[in-house]
């Protein structure tokens, strides 16, 4: 027999567990499948940061207008403008209902990531609070867990604070380490269970809560369940083909289908369609294999149009062998790395080519902008000195006082980090003009000496400086690169997922090539488009949306459901 249900949920990620709750506070019957052998999708691993501008919360005095302000002043293309205001609209109305079901969002005094251009604020980033795992029961282990760039020694779950503190030794680094660290062993019963961290923190903090809502509700999540194909009787999606551990079955759904698959950055040859510039799915920072755009080609099969596919929601990032096993390599975040204080980026010809201190994604941009005018640019390489190495972490490589050079291991000098006596030696370590790159730095230094960067502007915004080094003056953006030994990685081209998929409306509607709604046929998250187009307007800028529209396509399938029933009462009553 056929199992039906009235919506089924394709991805665990944020946008699906929102679709899901909410179509099933709405009185309807839902089935979550999800690929993986774990909850969450790439949500649970990421920062776990929604970008929900107008939100109401916190006595804000952002507005609509305010917020359409800044959002048209940082899209650079056209977009569907009444998608964008659906998301700008429907915010405040999904953290009403998530506060029904106690989880409350907390704005963060994050400055938005154009924070030059009007209309732009620093309360639109949300973060929820730590959250006890063990609140999951038996569910608690199969959460996805984060990268080890999120937990300290890849054990001590930290809240972003912690992290921040910690990372940039900032003042009570001392303390907040030993507290982070107490909290974790004091924890007998957890202890004698796992040795993972019972307290889930950023991304696992906004999986946790709405996983343990889906289990009150009854809900099922039906993991290791893949999407093979979409359903069709005529024009309408009526359900799904999937496959688990070889078996393939049918499930279909009376009134929709929601695709919050993420996207699909994991498939080389949607990355080879789509993108301007050759990139490799070995630089992505999501899950290994997670987003390969099995959503997005079931439902072009169907009809369904994409959009906004030509870029990734950018983030540099460099590679390092495993620390068991050299022989293996993994992917490390450098987001934050590239912009720190007493360290420069230059391309291959030994040219600067951006602000480094500019958000991970306009960094990015500028990686792709230069590459395609020189080819020279994939990858990079981040030049910096020992107090910079002292202070901050370079990818994967902690700070000196962490990680000091004896102890990283003979065969990863001169292959993933480099070393030299002079900014000479490391110029020629790299292959790069010794006295180009002596200019850069020379430059930089000037820079930092007066606390202005004439050339790119680097330490001109409050977002530059926000993630800068306060003892670093005049501008914590910039520091001198002057004392020896001087270091060196290589930076990729990275992503948090892509900011294009599935071409959806207003209503989280999946489009066909002539802008019609495939009926049946919902998409939120990384899955689809992203209503800002090829922009990233603030930390949270996929999450926020990802959640407003699950929120929206659960409301749409619901008020359809509703117009289907009272449509066949009247039929029958006739």
């Amino acid at each position: 027999m056929v199992e039906t249900y009235d919506v089924i949920v394709v991805g665990s990620g944020a946008a699906g567990m929102t679709a899901a709750l909410r179509a099933r506070s709405l009185g309807l019957e839902v089935l979550v499948v999800e690929k993986a052998h774990k909850y969450g999708g790439t949500s649970a691993t990421s920062g776990g940061v929604a970008w929900i501008p107008n939100h109401g919360l916190g006595g804000t005095t952002d507005t609509r207008e305010q917020t359409l302000t800044y959002l048209d002043a940082v899209i650079r293309q056209p977009v569907n403008r009444q998608r964008l205001e659906a998301f700008v609209d429907s915010g405040a109305d999904l953290l009403r209902y998530m506060s029904e079901l106690g989880i409350n969002f907390i704005p963060m005094p994050w400055p938005d990531y154009f924070a030059e251009r009007p209309g732009s604020r620093t309360d639109r980033s949300l973060v929820l609070p730590m959250w006890d795992g063990r609140q999951l029961g038996g569910k608690f282990p199969l959460v996805r867990e984060q990268f080890p760039r999120f937990k300290l020694f890849n054990r001590y779950s930290m809240n972003l604070e912690e992290t921040f503190t910690i990372a940039a030794r900032a003042k009570g680094w001392k303390l907040m380490l030993a507290r982070v660290i107490w909290r974790y062993w004091v924890d007998f019963s957890t202890r004698g269970l796992t040795k993972r961290d019972r307290l889930f923190t950023s991304g696992n903090a906004l999986i946790g809560p709405m996983l343990k809502q889906l289990d009150t509700l009854g809900v099922e999540i039906r993991l290791e369940t893949r999407l093979d194909e979409l359903l069709l009787a005529g024009d309408r999606v009526t359900g799904v083909r999937v496959s688990r551990f070889g078996r393939s079955y049918d499930i279909t759904a009376r009134h929709g289908v929601v695709i919050c698959a993420g996207g699909f950055e994991w498939s080389q040859q949607l990355r080879d369609r789509f993108y301007p510039v050759k990139t490799s799915i070995w630089w992505s920072s999501t899950p290994q294999g997670a987003n390969a755009g099995e959503a997005l080609l079931a439902a072009e099969a169907v009809g369904a149009a994409t959009e906004h596919t030509e870029e990734g929601w950018w983030a540099p990032t460099m590679i390092m062998p495993s620390a068991s096993a050299s022989n293996f390599e993994e992917v490390h975040q450098a987001i934050f790395d590239v912009g720190r204080p007493h360290s420069v980026c230059v391309n291959r010809r030994a040219d600067r080519f951006v602000n480094e201190s500019c958000s991970y994604d306009r960094f990015g941009a500028g990686m792709v902008e230069d590459q395609k005018r020189t080819g020279a640019n994939l990858p990079c390489w981040l030049i910096f000195d020992s107090v910079f190495r002292a202070k901050f972490t370079a990818g994967g490589f902690l700070p000196a006082a962490v990680m000091p050079d004896r102890s990283i291991p003979v065969d990863w000098w001169g292959h993933y980090i480099f070393k030299a006596g002079s900014i000479a030696d490391l110029a020629k370590q790299l292959k790069l003009d010794p006295h180009k790159v002596e200019v850069v730095v020379a430059r930089m230094n000037e820079a930092a000496r007066v606390g202005r960067d004439d050339e790119f502007g680097r330490g001109g915004s409050i977002y530059d400086k926000a993630f800068g080094d306060p003892t670093c003056t005049p501008n914590p953006a910039l520091g001198a690169i002057s004392q020896a030994p001087f270091y060196a990685i290589p930076i990729h081209l990275g992503d948090l997922g892509t900011k294009g998929g599935l071409k959806a409306d207003h209503k989280a509607r999946v489009l066909d090539g002539q802008g019609r709604p495939i009926p049946g046929l919902y998409a939120a998250g990384n899955a689809a488009g992203s209503p800002f187009g090829l922009n990233y307007p603030g930390a949270g800028g996929t999450i926020g949306p990802a959640m407003v529209f699950g929120f929206i396509a659960a409301n749409d399938i619901a008020a359809c459901a509703r117009d289907h029933k009272q449509g066949a009462g009247s039929e029958a009553a006739e």
